[in-house]
């Protein structure tokens, strides 16, 4: 077993109303979570661009943990307590230790792939935060503020495959995710790539000579192999070798 710390903010919507109330504002059907499960869901505009992303841990009937990325917290609860209107339910902050763990551990199900998180479990970290940041490029796992953000659509991302139930009711956003999903495909798409270098944020990509994406993170493999995430048009194979724009002043 390995284990990660991860930072998190956290909110608690609790009450009569909860479950409703989150089922009508997030992309995930967290109506059908039992009690000790979670989701990964999205809090998105009416534009369907990202809000927050999230993990909903349902803790009972009527009590909801929200799990969100550092600097968040304060954003989801005003978001959320702007729209409750007559909804009935608390909503506000909690301080918990959050961890990521890696191979058969107890937890709950998050947003990598081959891990759960756990709360408050009085684990001790096995991997670093730069051990940690290799293992999320390799698994293609975007981060807020590097490969999430206002600019991006959850499919580009690939996020409508992990985060958004197309069978659920209506939420902010679903019409756009929606049609995307159903009637066309985004026109970028997140991937792993090997570099010859490591790129500055947003460093342009080419092939053949043509920008056709950018890179949004990058880490440096034990042989020195420099391995990123980044945007790159759907019409370019995945197998074309991409290079960094040469760099200016």
């Amino acid at each position: 077993m390995e284990v990660a710390a991860r930072q998190r903010n956290f909110v608690r919507v609790a009450g009569p109303d909860a479950a409703d109330y989150l089922q009508r504002l997030v992309t995930n059907d967290v109506e059908a979570l039992a009690r000790g499960d979670a989701c990964p869901a999205l809090l998105l505009t009416a534009k369907a661009r990202l809000i927050a992303p999230l993990v909903v841990l349902r803790r009972g009937d009527e009590d909801f943990l929200l799990l969100t990325e550092p600097g968040l917290g304060e954003i989801v609860r005003a978001h959320l307590t702007r729209m409750r209107l007559r909804a009935r339910c608390e909503i506000e902050p909690e301080e918990h230790e959050s961890m990521l763990v890696f191979g058969d551990a107890d937890g709950f199900a998050t947003d990598w792939p081959n891990a759960r998180e756990a709360l408050d479990a009085g684990l001790e970290a096995t991997l670093s935060e730069e051990e940690l940041e290799l293992r999320r490029i390799e698994n293609g796992v975007p981060r807020w503020e590097r490969e999430i953000d206002d600019r991006i659509l959850p499919a580009e991302a690939g996020l409508d495959e992990t985060h958004v139930s197309f069978s659920k009711g209506c939420y902010p956003g679903q019409e756009p995710v929606a049609r995307l999903h159903f009637r066309g495909h985004p026109n970028r798409g997140l991937r792993v790539v090997e570099l010859a270098e490591v790129p500055e944020y947003d460093a342009p990509l080419l092939h053949d000579g043509r920008e056709v994406g950018r890179a949004t993170s990058a880490a440096v493999r034990e042989d020195g192999t420099v391995v990123a995430l980044a945007f790159v048009r759907t019409e370019v194979p995945n197998d074309a070798p991409l290079a960094l724009a040469a760099r200016t002043g």
